[in-house]
């Protein structure tokens, strides 16, 4: 691969298995005008290296544990300047997923290097409020966490350390372990979303279902 250059579309890779992370280092540097920004493993280390990076584009994995990678990119897209998503998978019902999640590609693998090189061509043509509005959809699954924007970053809540979530206003605040934060979902959005987790107690209140045992406050 040439030395980068500043018009290099930076690509952060995000796989949970390395052959397949591989073989797309191994495609990507084939490819003119790219670099390689960095590797991850999952979507909670995806977010990180993204915040660091700033890539322009994610070649995001579908299915991995824990986080997946729809709601990797859901929560992305909060950004005020959200990378492009090209979600890739090696199983084909999950391209129902990817396309309520409006990325701008859909590979699936074997990644084949003409289908990757146009993905990555149309990526580059977007204008930033383009790929902010292609990757704001809601998802197709419940999320595992619940993100508080600061700024240029994003801090991740998992649900289950969440306590209650409170209306304020036009904001949100989620009670969990560790403090408390505000979060820009609504409280019927959350309740659609995490019914069978969290219980209305009031109009302006969800709170977790209790568990036998806990001594959360």
């Amino acid at each position: 691969m040439t030395a980068a250059t500043d018009t290099d579309l930076n690509v952060l890779i995000v796989d949970d298995e390395a052959p397949a992370r591989a073989r797309l280092r191994s495609l990507l540097d084939e490819l003119p005008n790219v670099r390689i920004s960095g590797e991850a493993a999952t979507g909670e280390e995806a977010i990180e290296l993204a915040l660091s990076g700033s890539p322009d584009v994610l070649l995001l994995d579908v299915r991995m544990p824990g986080m997946d990678g729809i709601e990797a990119a859901r929560h992305l897209a909060q950004l005020n300047k959200p990378p492009a998503v090209i979600f890739t998978t090696a199983y084909d019902e999950y391209a129902i997923n990817a396309f309520d999640a409006h990325a701008i590609g859909y590979l699936l693998k074997p990644i084949r290097k003409e289908k990757l090189e146009a993905a990555l061509t149309r990526a580059a043509q977007l204008s930033r409020p383009q790929i902010q509005k292609l990757t704001a959809a809601r998802p197709a699954e419940p999320r595992t966490h619940v993100a508080a924007r600061h700024r240029e970053s994003l801090k991740l809540i998992p649900l289950e350390e969440v306590i209650y979530f409170l209306a304020d206003q036009k904001y949100t605040t989620v009670r969990h372990s560790r403090g408390e934060d505000l979060i820009e979902d609504s409280l019927r959005t959350l309740e659609d979303e995490l019914g069978s987790s969290f219980v209305r107690i009031h109009r302006n209140a969800l709170r977790e279902h209790q568990i036998s045992g806990s001594n959360r406050t």
